[in-house]
Formats: C-alpha cells, sequence, structure tokens
C-alpha cells in the first residue's frame, strides 16, 4: 500500500466522529525532513483542537509502528479557502455559496452551487447583461471540471 493511502486509513480510524472527514494527504521532502500534511474537514467545520488530537493520534501510530523510517515533520490542518473542493461532501458543504469552475477545457464558469451528485454539479451561473446580474442554471459533468473554488466575498 502507497505510503499516502496508509497514512489516511490511519487517519480515518483515528477521527472521533462522523461529521469530520479526510480530504487528502501529501507528502513533500525537498529539503530536510518529509513533511506529511492531512487535510481534515467537517461538516459543521474544524477546530484547532481537532486537528491537534488528530495530529497527536497519527503521529503516536506512525512512530510506534515506524511507519516513516527517516525525521518527517507531521502537519494536520483544514483545507485553506484557496483549496479546490473534492469530494462530494465538500461541495455539498457549500451550497448556496459562490464557486469558480474552472473547466478542462481552460474555460471559467461562476455561479451560485445549488447541488451535486457523484455525476454532476448543478449552479446559477453569472451571466451579465449590461449592469446587471442574471442566472441561469447549468449542469456540469464532474468529468469537465479541473478544480472548483469557493469564492470568497468581503461585501
Amino acid at each position: 500500500m502507497e505510503l499516502t493511502e496508509q497514512i489516511k486509513k490511519i487517519a480515518e480510524n483515528h477521527l472521533n466522529d462522523e461529521s469530520h472527514y479526510i480530504v487528502d494527504v501529501n507528502i513533500s521532502s525537498h529539503k530536510g525532513p518529509k513533511k506529511v500534511l492531512v487535510l481534515l474537514d467537517g461538516d459543521k467545520g474544524v477546530t484547532i483542537d481537532d486537528c491537534a488530537d488528530l495530529s497527536r493520534a497519527i503521529g503516536a501510530e506512525l512512530e510506534d509502528n515506524n511507519i516513516i523510517e527517516d525525521a518527517f515533520r507531521l502537519e494536520v490542518s483544514s483545507p485553506g479557502v484557496d483549496y479546490p473542493l473534492q469530494s462530494v461532501r465538500q461541495y455539498k458543504k457549500n451550497i448556496g455559496r459562490k464557486v469558480k469552475i474552472s473547466l478542462k477545457d481552460d474555460k471559467d464558469i461562476v455561479g451560485i452551487l445549488k447541488d451535486v451528485t457523484e455525476e454532476k454539479v448543478v449552479l446559477d451561473q453569472e451571466v451579465k447583461k449590461g449592469k446587471n446580474i442574471e442566472y441561469k442554471e447549468v449542469e456540469i459533468p464532474r468529468s469537465d471540471i479541473n478544480k472548483t473554488i469557493v469564492q470568497i466575498s468581503f461585501k
């Protein structure tokens, strides 16, 4: 089993409740010790205590079982606002929010996320009509999506 998958399984085994889930596990080693980044999310958000508790549990198991032989640095964090949505669960958490979808054909679509399934994403696409913005419902196959980023408004 690949190391990232192994760490993901370890992390999932230490989740305290079903409202939390692992978004991604990244391992990098440019210079010095490996950096293991575990991204944790939750249906109702993630606290710093959630991240710290999971970090302690993962770290203990990695060290007790000598899963990473060399020195490593473990970081457990929630995905930032610029981190793309990946799972249906993440999309559902953001229904009603403005998103920017970058398609594999290099086109971008901006709109309000309305619904999501394993196969498609439904949103009210912003269409500019002069100075006004109107919305048109569009369905986008998930297979056509390169990435989806939640748009933060400071208004």
